[in-house]
């Protein structure tokens, strides 16, 4: 089968460690159609469009891998992408900047990769590192009874240990049409689109400005901020002036800057809304 014959069979599921508030502006960046739903607590499944794997020279495994590092790039929280065709099945894990990992089973369930796959898998997830193990272990072990698809439903049951749970329909096995029907159905379950960067830009900063130190960057206390830092930069380059003293001046200059931009950037996000 060539990289881009894809069967009816193949699918993806790409598996986030954060809630979908969390997860949907790394979604969005991917600019690929998804849909997106709750999967548990404090996690969060992507479901690709028929069409969004179908790339030129490209494979499930490989989409896979590149689609989960893009989603965790700039992000704390893990991803785990599954994917499964007629060759066989298996899984990445990604996590920031660290390196993507992942294992592939032959369609019988014939294990081929690498323990450290698992390991990792099991340390970016903060799985217990006795029990779950155990049952990581076993999936890298030769079982006549499993095929490719039953190995990658163990995963998911290990990760069910973990809260997550898939909506109805969204299994292991089942083709891209059948996974997009499933998600549609699936409760409170949306697509996931590419709304421009104007709008990301925007979506950015309200996120910012909700966080712990939004207060410091918009608003009344930010405006306060603002004023300091220009008052005391005046004062500082002023006595540097005097005294000749270069560093003080340098200093009150960025205290100035800093605060002009502070008070800039709250002007400006006024007229925005």
């Amino acid at each position: 089968m060539s990289a881009t014959d894809h069967s009816p069979a193949a699918g993806v599921l790409l598996l986030c460690r954060a809630e979908p508030d969390r997860v949907r502006p790394s979604a969005q960046l991917l600019r690929e159609p998804l849909l997106l739903a709750p999967a548990g607590e404090e996690w969060t499944v992507l479901v690709p469009g028929e069409d969004a794997w179908h790339a030129e020279g490209a494979s499930p495994a490989a989409l896979t891998a590149e689609w989960a590092h893009a989603l965790t790039v700039a992000e704390p929280w893990p991803a785990v992408g599954l994917w499964w065709d007629a060759e066989g099945a298996g899984f990445v894990v990604a996590t920031g900047f660290r390196r993507t990992v992942g294992y592939t089973w032959l369609a019988d369930g014939s294990p081929l990769g690498e323990e450290s796959a698992m390991t990792a898998l099991r340390a970016r997830l903060g799985l217990d590192p006795v029990l779950d193990a155990e049952a990581f272990d076993r999936l890298t072990l030769p079982d006549s009874d499993a095929d490719a698809a039953a190995r990658v439903l163990g995963l998911v049951a290990v990760l069910a240990r973990a809260g997550l749970h898939l909506p109805p329909g969204l299994t292991p096995g089942t083709g891209a049409a059948g996974l997009r029907a499933a998600a549609d159905a699936a409760p409170e379950a949306e697509p996931v689109e590419w709304p421009g960067w104007r709008t990301m830009v925007r979506d950015g900063l309200d996120a910012s400005e909700r966080g712990p130190l939004g207060r410091w960057v918009r608003g009344p206390r930010a405006r306060a901020l603002g004023a300091a830092e220009v008052l005391a930069g005046v004062s500082l380059w002023a006595l540097g002036r005097r005294g000749g003293r270069r560093g003080l001046r340098t200093a009150g200059a960025v205290l100035v800057a800093d605060g002009a931009l502070t008070l800039a950037y709250d002007v400006w996000r006024s007229r925005e809304r």
